[in-house]
């Protein structure tokens, strides 16, 4: 069985076991959608609260803006010339807010001081059998629109100052407010927008490029088939950014989940939705990330295909091919959504930097090996990262090949490299009656992160050979070849 498969498996015992009682009591998915005779003045109707928090009790709902009642504007403080941020949280099991709530509000206020950060608050809606929830985002995005129109037209609050934030279902909620509102907001941001029920939806329902000035989206759980991944995998922005792929995320993946079992029993299985969700959640710990780190941007790469960018092909920031994850996204604008991938490390700060490898292998005799283990070491003008494991996913005689090598460390300018060839196994019969070795004459690295490419020789003479199962060999820079990246 595949670990997406198991995964799977694990989820729908999950479900069996937590969510029964949510299965058996909700009512029918609700029939409601978007009206386009919907009066935008009725208040009556409106179900959402909108909770404005405060940078002393992040984790509160101590005050609420009421659409129709003015004063509620006045006595919660909302300060009319600043930004404004609205997040609206997802599906729950339990009804009750999730812990990363209160840390993206706390990191908002961390980066803007002055600002108005709400809350959407739909649990009641939210904790309802999913496919019923995920209906009730069309009426929650009513909501998030009526409240939005009326700060506008009764307070003449710009809406270039409004950047509403979305979480899984709460995504496409705010897609549709922004599909709704008279004037569209500045900026929507989508945190791995749900999956099921929306990958093959219309653009009215789900979040798209058209529902405000600019659309970004981080994806982190697209995993299995269309329509019963978590997250959605098609892209809904002008830009789409699958960090890791989109899948599973570091520190988030089967081994965690297996190991948390182990140790856990029974009481395991039942937290397990904390190893589903950290690929999830990811997304808003990136965004959190790209708040508090604003010295360490994560970059992303513009890339045709995750296989592609996983070579290091992808790794160019000309003509807008780069851009920063997360809050200081550059805002472009194209015909067609524009997809983004890189690498990040398991733990805030998530930033790491990417390198292009490019080598090409001579032997004395024609043969191919494959998935080979092996460990990469980086010395920079600031450091070093040693040990870095490589699987090299074919290796030919007279063939050049090109792979991605990353590092949560910043070497500053490459010095030298060193690279090992491990033994597959220790107790694989190839070890002990075939010797495998490559002659490898230049190395040829591009650095994402500095636009830089250089040439690397081998430290003694003029071929070095990378044998398996032995020592290192050392690469050190060829100056005389070295340049800056240009057409590349």
């Amino acid at each position: 069985m595949r670990s997406g498969e198991f995964l799977a498996l694990l989820i729908w015992i999950h479900c069996l076991l937590t969510c029964y009682k949510v299965l058996a009591t909700t009512e029918s998915p609700p029939t409601t959608t978007v009206n386009s005779v919907w009066k935008k003045s009725d208040f009556k109707d409106i179900e959402s609260k909108f909770s404005l928090r405060t940078p002393e009790e992040p984790d509160e709902d101590t005050c609420y803006l009421i659409p129709g009642q003015e004063q509620t504007v006045g006595n919660c403080f909302f300060n009319h010339t600043s930004k404004t941020f609205v997040v609206i949280h997802g599906w729950t099991v339990t009804g009750m807010y999730e812990s990363w709530v209160p840390k993206l509000v706390d990191a908002l206020y961390k980066r803007e001081p002055h600002s108005n950060v709400i809350v959407v608050d739909w649990l009641q809606r939210a904790q309802q059998h999913y496919p019923v929830s995920a209906g009730y985002t069309q009426l929650v995005g009513q909501d998030v629109a009526s409240f939005i129109d009326w700060m506008e037209e009764m307070f003449n609050y710009p809406l270039d100052n409004i950047h509403i934030l979305g979480y899984s279902l709460g995504a496409h909620a705010a897609g549709v407010a922004g599909s709704l509102t008279t004037n569209k907001v500045n900026r929507i941001t989508g945190l791995d927008p749900a999956g099921p029920t929306f990958e093959y939806a219309g653009t009215s329902v789900t979040l798209s490029p058209d529902d405000a000035e600019f659309v970004d989206v981080v994806h982190t759980y697209s995993v299995g088939t269309p329509d019963r991944s978590i997250g959605i995998q098609r892209p809904v922005g002008h830009i789409d950014i699958y960090p890791n792929g989109g899948s599973f995320q570091p520190g988030c993946s089967i081994g965690d989940t297996i190991r948390l079992i182990a140790e856990n029993g029974i009481r395991g299985i039942i937290d397990m939705d904390q190893i589903v969700k950290c690929s999830h959640e990811r997304s808003i710990h990136l965004f959190i990330d790209s708040l508090l780190h604003e010295e360490k941007p994560s970059m992303a790469y513009r890339c045709n295909s995750k296989e592609a960018f996983d070579k290091g092909l992808c790794l160019s920031c000309r003509k807008n091919r780069c851009n920063t994850l997360g809050y200081k996204v550059n805002k472009v604008r194209g015909r067609r959504s524009v997809k983004m991938y890189l690498k990040t490390n398991a733990q805030m700060p998530f930033k790491v930097f990417h390198y292009q490898v490019k080598v090409h292998f001579f032997a004395k005799r024609n043969f191919t090996v494959t998935n080979q283990p092996f460990l990469v070491s980086l010395y920079g003008t600031k450091g070093e990262s040693e040990n870095r494991p490589l699987i090299l996913a074919e290796m030919s005689t007279n063939k050049t090949y090109s792979y991605l090598i990353y590092t949560e460390l910043d070497v500053g300018e490459l010095l030298m490299l060193k690279i090992k060839w491990e033994n597959e196994s220790y107790l694989s019969w190839t070890n002990w009656f075939k010797t495998y070795a490559f002659d490898v004459q230049k190395i040829r690295i591009k650095s994402g992160e500095l636009q830089k490419k250089l040439i690397f020789c081998p430290q003694n003479g003029e071929r070095a050979t990378i044998t398996r199962g032995k020592d290192s060999v050392v690469f050190v820079r060829c100056n005389e070849h070295s340049k800056m990246l240009k057409g590349d």
